[in-house]
């Protein structure tokens, strides 16, 4: 929390935007606020960050905006006097529609509200701290592999429907459809009949050199190339989503050797980082999870204290909502998403991988809950856990975990001492 604002020697509300930021600032002693404008340009903004440094001389400044990223961010991080406090969106919002019920919105207004955000309930906002340079650049990996992951799943489904509609057999012919192999060959053979004409021969070098061993799938897929029976012979569908077909192959290649890429920058960026090996050890994390689960941490201590103040920044924490008698449960739906899905996915893996979360999960499920909520409940133990080995730097331990609950009775490991047994 940002306790204080007394060594502040000026307050700042900027709100931003593409092309220009309206800005709100008040000075230490001054009644009134100075209204100005910025143009996002990298020179303007410099020029502004400079001449505020030489105003105050050197002194903080503190600067309220609407994001926690983004190329404001990314401009204003490089001057260490300001000290930046993003605020939620919702937040300013409403504290706006706490006295404006009209709705009515200006930008130099919020800038403004950001101003008595400041003055008001500093002690409830938090400055934004920058992790290290391997901490961040990671973050940023593993969030644009990401979403070069959800390209993937796009492009597949988009192919798997082009397909359909006049060239279905591959679909059939390749179990799995984002790979290479499966571009390849529609590249080269985007219509059923330009494969029927193709060699046995060198059908089977093309699978070879797609490192496919098998010899019985490779013939059998010779076969059904050869058995099977055109689903059209309009040749305005075949030209037509033949160049679709073949656009979306190349689309879908390079995605495929972009992930690629992004997975070797992630493993060099990951494994030297200090906290490498903890997360590394996890049951289930492997080299895409066990980076993800460091990004969301992060290596500061300090910023996390206490678990339950992450779990609620996770969104795995439910929320509990009373009015008069009644008294209802749900889950948190401002949170950062791609930092609970991890957890998520981790959860999930770790059921087959350790004995009390398969226990855990088992037991969920017996109650009657669906399995996502089980999973959820799961990833909340697992947090906790793995908060504690974070904020003390120990790997863990699945041996010394069980052998804690079995000291305190949990049901969890009732039968691991007849497993042993037996």
């Amino acid at each position: 929390m940002l306790n204080t604002l007394d060594d502040c020697a000026a307050l700042i509300g900027l709100d931003w935007a593409d092309q220009k930021h309206d800005l709100c600032l008040k000075a230490k002693g001054a009644d009134k606020p100075e209204y100005s404008r910025l143009k996002h340009c990298p020179r303007a903004i410099d020029e502004w960050a400079r001449a505020l440094q030489q105003r105050f001389g050197g002194a903080p400044v503190a600067v309220c905006l609407e994001q926690r990223k983004g190329p404001v961010i990314h401009a204003l991080l490089k001057y260490e006097f300001l000290v930046l406090i993003p605020v939620n969106p919702q937040t300013l919002a409403r504290f706006r529609r706490a006295f404006k019920t009209s709705r009515a919105k200006d930008d130099p207004t919020d800038a403004a509200l950001m101003v008595e955000l400041l003055e008001r309930h500093a002690d409830k906002l938090c400055a934004w701290q920058a992790d290290t340079p391997g901490v961040r650049q990671l973050q940023l990996l593993v969030q644009m592999r990401r979403t070069a992951i959800a390209d993937r799943v796009r492009i597949t489904n988009r192919l798997t429907a082009a397909l359909k509609s006049y060239y279905p057999q591959p679909l059939s012919w390749f179990k799995d459809h984002d790979t290479v192999l499966f571009a390849d060959f529609l590249l080269r053979w985007p219509q059923l009949d330009k494969a029927q004409r193709a060699r046995s021969n060198i059908l089977e070098k093309f699978f070879r050199d797609h490192n496919a061993r098998y010899a019985k799938i490779i013939e059998s897929r010779i076969e059904q190339i050869a058995d099977s029976v055109a689903l059209t012979e309009d040749p305005a569908l075949i030209s037509s989503y033949r160049l679709q077909v073949q656009h979306l192959a190349r689309q879908l290649k390079l995605t495929l050797e972009t992930i690629t890429e992004y997975d070797q920058a992630i493993a060099e960026c990951f494994n030297p980082l200090p906290d490498a090996s903890l997360f590394a050890s996890l049951p289930g994390a492997g080299p895409q999870l066990a980076p993800r689960l460091l990004a969301a941490f992060g290596s500061d201590r300090a910023h996390w204290p206490q678990v339950q103040s992450f779990l609620q920044y996770t969104g795995i924490a439910p929320v509990t909502e009373r009015s008069g008698k009644k008294s209802w449960v749900h889950w948190r739906f401002s949170c950062p998403t791609f930092v609970r899905q991890t957890f998520v996915e981790w959860a999930a893996q770790t059921i087959t991988r350790s004995f009390w979360a398969k226990a855990y999960y088992e037991q969920q499920r017996a109650k009657g809950k669906p399995h996502q909520v089980a999973v959820r409940a799961l990833a909340f133990k697992w947090i906790r856990i793995l908060h504690r080995c974070w904020l003390d730097n120990k790997p863990y331990d699945e041996a010394q975990y069980l052998m804690a609950l079995q000291r305190k009775g949990s049901p969890l490991v009732a039968g691991l001492g007849q497993a042993h047994d037996a």
